[in-house]
């Protein structure tokens, strides 16, 4: 059975940064692309970053320039390192498997709720 645990999250003020971290058990995220999703109030749940098998990485134009998805495969977990944070990434935060449509591909976890104040 895939979990996937997400943590990191927090209140921070605007400008503050965080680090976000994705532990998986069941699966081995080392051969696929690994992605960190969020959904803020009232909207759809929307890929932020994501980081190929060959560590090819991509970002939302919303999030360049201040986030940087990374990956431990010895620890088979992922990172998301959020600088300049700002209100607008006020979300829950969740990070799954890459599949078609840039859909996660397995069952979400619970997230990691990040929240910015101005």
């Amino acid at each position: 059975q895939v979990q996937l645990v997400e943590s990191g999250g927090g209140l921070v003020q605007a400008g503050g940064s965080l680090r976000l971290s994705c532990a998986a058990s069941g699966i081995i995220f080392s051969p696929n692309t690994v992605g960190w999703y969020r959904q803020a109030p009232g909207k759809q749940r929307e890929l932020v970053a994501r980081l190929s098998s060959s560590g090819t990485t991509d970002y939302a134009d919303s999030v360049k320039g201040r986030f940087t998805i990374s990956r431990d495969n010895a620890k088979n977990t992922v990172y998301l390192q959020i600088n300049a944070l700002k209100p607008e990434d006020t979300a829950l935060y969740y990070c799954n498997a890459v599949g078609l449509g840039l859909r996660g591909v397995y069952s979400w976890g619970q997230g990691t709720q990040v929240t910015v104040s101005s």
